[in-house]
């Protein structure tokens, strides 16, 4: 499972590969190419096949898009990805961009020639991208132009075949609903908004609502895939058959007709000729299906994957899963942790160790599917880089006087972990310790928020970050995402950041991770992940508030903590959790483990 990232993707093969593109393109006579890191299916993960932004630039950061014309190219990352950018691509060739910031469709105003045709794969861009795009490659006086073939992929010589992995059903004692009962609630929901049927196109969606599993790509369970669910509660799956065996058949069972990936469409071609009204989701679904179905005669109606809400909200066997799974988790992070404190001052200890001994505490328990992603181990200046994915390049021993920083999480049956710890090795200086203490004492004001129905992520973001903001700091991310229920790390609708505008509802689990960074030194991190509670009485109160359950459970470093920055709340709310943490882990632990857990976890 744990990996590297020494291939084939570097900075050196850039400028040779960004030529071979010119070259395809001048020979199909295009001025310009978008390269997004995105597959069909228009999610976070893609499969190997699809690494197309890696393979040209050797960016391996999970977002992101770079512009190639004639005689220049850019490369756009979002703030996680500001430092780590310029350390993987040749800034000969490309020029570096904030993705928000400096958008791509601001710089295509600014540089593309007047008449000139930038093409796109619409199979790789969304019906709200594409718009974008477009105005803007018109506003430069050219033109946006869909490719029927990726000119990329005509020049990438060993790229690998698409995945073939195999599709497993997903017990109902952890999805707590049969498939059969999803799909008749959501077409439900469809006849009663006037649409005939719903095109699926997140592999996430179709892997909750017909109870399955795959493993197309990297560390994510998700069947890659296209469906249609239908008013009357028949439902269309589009997949390779070779993935499917005798028992994920019989589970599909007659309500769910299997055809071949490419019938797709013509299956969508056929709902335009009987003029059906056809939901499609414009921030995920493919340019390229919204336009064959409106060519085809249908009425395309825009609007929210209709899985994608109810998938968030767990019910009660989802939650009960994801509770052992954090139980589980972190008797396997605490004995990591309690390893770290006694190995790692010694010297002698890398990133790359660290994070095989992690995943092999989580394997010990024998519940272990997969890390649930790449493990972040950075060192030092490395815990910098918001999303840092350690290399035999850059491995840095975790030195005496570092903090170190950790984010990893596991896959299993019953539930999707996700944790952030920041250790100081041996004794951290007054400014880390400082930090440190403003960034829990954001965690705190999350983790004990209390709120009305109704209310976003965003209205909670700025009490991650109010203990920063007085000293003149802040972290550019968000503050909590989604997850999944042995699926996605990283799910919506619902997430705590400056734009997250889906109000939270009991039952959705978001992460609850502030953090600082200072470039060249170090970086800092806690992350918890958080259920959100049903609404319940306020002592003393006249109206009903919503708040969260913290699920996971791991000591927070008292060495880093600043006890003096803390009010009495905040000290009551560490200590209460530390107990908590201390009496659900110590039954899974030997006694010279339950030692060094009662030490971490003491009272301050």
């Amino acid at each position: 499972m744990f990996q590297t990232y020494e291939d084939s993707a570097n900075p050196a093969l850039g400028k040779t590969r960004t030529a071979n593109l010119r070259e395809e393109l001048a020979r199909r006579g295009l001025d310009g190419f978008l390269i997004p890191r995105a597959d069909e299916h228009q999610g976070e993960y893609v499969p190997p096949h699809a690494e197309r932004l890696r393979w040209l630039t050797g960016f391996n950061g999970s977002a992101g898009m770079a512009i190639v014309l004639k005689d220049k190219a850019a490369i756009f990352v979002d703030g996680r990805y500001t430092l780590q950018v310029r350390t993987q691509v040749d800034l000969g060739t490309f020029e570096v961009r904030h993705l928000i910031e400096e958008p791509p469709a601001r710089w295509i105003e600014e540089n593309l020639p007047k008449s000139g045709k930038l093409a796109y794969d619409p199979w790789l861009h969304t019906l709200d991208g594409v718009a974008r795009l477009r105005a803007a490659a018109e506003k430069a006086g050219g033109a946006l132009v869909p490719v029927e073939t990726n000119p990329l992929d005509a020049v990438w010589d060993d790229q690998p075949p698409p995945p073939l992995a195999e599709v497993r059903p997903h017990p109902v004692e952890y999805a707590g609903e049969p498939a059969s009962e999803k799909i008749h609630r959501i077409a439900a929901d469809l006849g009663a908004s006037g649409v005939n049927t719903a095109v699926l196109t997140m592999p996430d969606s179709i892997a909750w609502v017909f109870n399955i599993r795959g493993a197309d790509v990297p560390h994510t369970p998700l069947p890659l895939s296209f469906a249609l669910l239908h008013e009357d509660g028949h439902a269309d799956l589009f997949i390779d058959e070779r993935k499917l065996g005798a028992e994920v058949r019989a589970h599909l069972g007659n309500i769910v007709t299997l055809h071949p990936r490419e019938a797709l469409g013509d299956a969508l071609e056929a709902l335009g000729r009987t003029k059906k009204t056809v939901l499609v989701d414009p921030a995920t679904c493919a340019s390229w299906i919204a336009a064959k179905l409106s060519d085809a005669g249908a009425e395309v109606r825009r609007g929210q994957d209709p899985c994608e809400l109810p998938k968030a909200i767990k019910n009660d066997a989802e939650i009960a899963g994801t509770r052992a799974a954090h139980l589980r988790d972190g008797v396997a992070l605490t004995k990591f942790l309690a390893w770290i404190a006694s190995e790692a001052p010694n010297g002698g200890v890398t990133e790359i160790d660290a994070a095989k001994r992690l995943e092999a505490f989580r394997a010990e328990t024998g519940k272990l599917k997969d890390v649930s992603f790449d493990t972040i181990s950075g060192a030092g200046a490395n815990g910098a880089i918001v999303h840092y994915r350690v290399t035999e390049a850059t491995n840095r021993p975790l030195k005496p006087g570092e903090l170190f920083l950790v984010d990893s999480g596991a896959q299993y049956l019953d539930g999707t972990t996700d944790v952030t710890r920041t250790i100081a090795i041996g004794t951290p200086g007054a400014e880390e310790r400082d930090r440190f203490t403003r960034v829990l004492k954001g965690h705190i004001g999350i983790a004990t928020a209390r709120f009305p129905e109704g209310t976003s992520g965003a209205q909670l973001d700025a009490f991650a970050r109010m203990a920063l903001w007085k000293a003149g700091l802040d972290y550019d991310h968000g503050t909590g995402h989604g997850v999944g229920s042995y699926l996605s790390v990283h799910e919506g609708p619902q997430r705590i950041s400056k734009m997250g505008h889906v109000p939270l509802k009991a039952g959705m689990i978001v992460s609850n991770e502030p953090g600082y960074y200072k470039t060249g030194a170090y970086g800092i991190r806690i992350e918890n992940l958080v259920v959100v509670t049903p609404p319940a009485p306020v002592e003393g109160g006249e109206r009903m508030m919503m708040g969260f359950e913290t699920l996971t459970l791991a000591p927070i470093d008292l060495n880093l903590v600043e006890k003096s920055l803390l009010t009495s709340e905040e000290v009551e709310w560490l200590n209460a959790y530390h107990a908590r943490v201390r009496e659900a882990l110590s039954p899974g632990l030997d006694a010279e483990m339950k030692e060094w857990l009662a030490e971490a976890t003491r009272a301050i």
